[in-house]
């Protein structure tokens, strides 16, 4: 029986190679729900690692979005805990050829659904919902109407007073600036925060992941990428805020002067161009506001790309490689990638006096299923693993419902089964089915 703060999951398990690999795992709680039959699989777009989000629990209903099989917009929602969803089609569209241009939403504090999607270097398309719980639209609209013509890598994130902070990226790929805008939901009106908080100076640009603790600090860690090439990626950056987003500031408490540029940065971890160093994968913080980033590259001297969990306890930055893939592969190129494993997501908590740190992603070595690896105490970066999913689920990412796992410890993770051909291709898939996988271990 391994036991985690309480949380008892039961597992067979045998120790490979200092790792613990899962043999026969009981599985305690998996539950699989289905959304809909229709969802578009022809690439990854409804599975991409940046939307944020694809699920999010407000009170006592369930939201999510895809695309189906004619590219129209979706919305679904339920009664958290029910299997029964209901559907509407909204009356857009978002190009879905195009797997970057995934869908995003968030419920504010006030019960309003928002929603942005098709977004790659394009105007933004935006609309609310026309009443708290309604899955009816607005109009598209405008949020400034200032620099939203060129928009890309939309994210909604909920601060703790019911306001929503949403982040883009301004510009192409190589030379875009990070844009940061606060939704006050009193007011009902959206509001600039930061013009320019991460600048490529015309140079590179940052590809950025966030997450909003439950204090309310902001953080935020990015790759700078210096052209439209993956391969150009390239260290591991660490910004927070605890004012809301106007001010921001290091690990270490000292202020930035904004906006941040590569020689003003904090690094967490330098990491040169072409060590496979994949882009926006994804940060959680503990009670204690400590940050985690997820993400995966090649250390030096090292063939095979790996996982690895950079964390800051308070006292500096740490890294946990974690060692267990035996397959190389290379990054390369533009668009979107099919690569062999997933970018992968991070979520942390107290163990009693060990920090507990599960790893969430997809990796054909272990068949392409959903897979979690566990560590009891990170300081041992010892792992257990194993599969939330029977079977394949293609090129599929990890997505989850932060506000119910930050609420209730519960983890939904958004399914499908998706094909993703490598530099934006689009494959000849069947429909497949959008799915929530519920996750929650025996508690003793």
């Amino acid at each position: 029986m391994f036991k985690i703060s309480g949380i008892c999951i039961r597992l067979t398990i045998v120790v490979c190679f200092g790792f613990i690999t899962i043999a026969n795992a009981q599985k305690s709680g998996e539950n699989i729900t289905t959304v809909a039959n229709n969802g578009w699989a022809n690439n990854s777009v409804n599975t991409v690692i940046f939307r944020k989000n694809a699920l999010v629990t407000y009170k006592k209903y369930q939201y999510t979005a895809y695309y189906d099989t004619a590219q129209n917009v979706v919305l679904a929602k339920r009664i958290v805990n029910s299997r029964i969803w209901q559907t509407l089609r909204t009356p857009y569209k978002g190009d879905a050829l195009d797997a970057h241009k995934s869908i995003s939403i968030m419920v504010d504090g006030a019960g309003i659904l928002h929603i942005v999607w098709g977004q790659h270097n394009n105007p933004i398309n935006y609309a609310r919902s026309i009443a708290p719980g309604s899955l009816t639209l607005s109009a598209k609209e405008t949020m400034l109407g200032d620099k939203e013509n060129k928009l890309s890598y939309p994210e909604f994130y909920k601060l703790p007073d019911g306001d929503l902070l949403f982040f883009y990226r301004d510009g192409g790929s190589g030379n875009g600036n990070l844009i940061l805008n606060r939704y006050n939901v009193k007011l009902r009106k959206w509001t600039r925060l930061q013009d320019n908080l991460i600048d490529g100076e015309g140079q590179r640009s940052a590809y950025w992941q966030v997450t909003v603790d439950a204090s309310g600090i902001i953080h935020v860690s990015w790759v700078w990428r210096e052209t439209p090439d993956v391969a150009s990626n390239h260290d591991l950056a660490y910004a927070c805020s605890k004012d809301g987003g106007k001010t921001w500031q290091k690990s270490t408490g000292q202020t930035y002067q904004l906006p941040i540029n590569a020689a003003s940065a904090e690094y967490s971890c330098k990491i040169p161009q072409k060590s496979e160093l994949i882009n926006q994968t994804s940060m959680f913080a503990n009670a204690q506001g400590h940050p985690f980033i997820a993400t995966y590259w090649k250390e030096a001297g090292q063939a095979i790309p790996q996982y690895h969990i950079v964390y800051n306890t308070g006292k500096g930055w740490k890294i946990n490689n974690l060692l267990f893939r035996k397959t190389a592969f290379s990054l390369s190129g533009t668009g979107t990638k099919r690569i062999s494993i997933s970018r992968p997501q991070v979520l942390a908590w107290q163990n009693g006096k060990l920090l507990a740190v599960a790893l969430i992603f997809r990796d054909e070595e272990l068949g392409n299923k959903v897979s979690i690896a566990v560590s009891a105490d990170i300081a041992q970066n010892r792992w257990t693993i194993h599969s939330l999913t029977n079977s394949s689920v293609g090129s599929w990412e990890p997505t989850y419902d932060t506000e119910l796992w930050k609420n209730k410890h519960i983890l939904n993770i958004f399914l499908q089964n998706v094909t993703q051909i490598d530099g934006e291709g689009r494959a000849d898939a069947k429909p497949e089915p959008v799915q929530v996988l519920e996750w929650k271990p025996i508690l003793k």
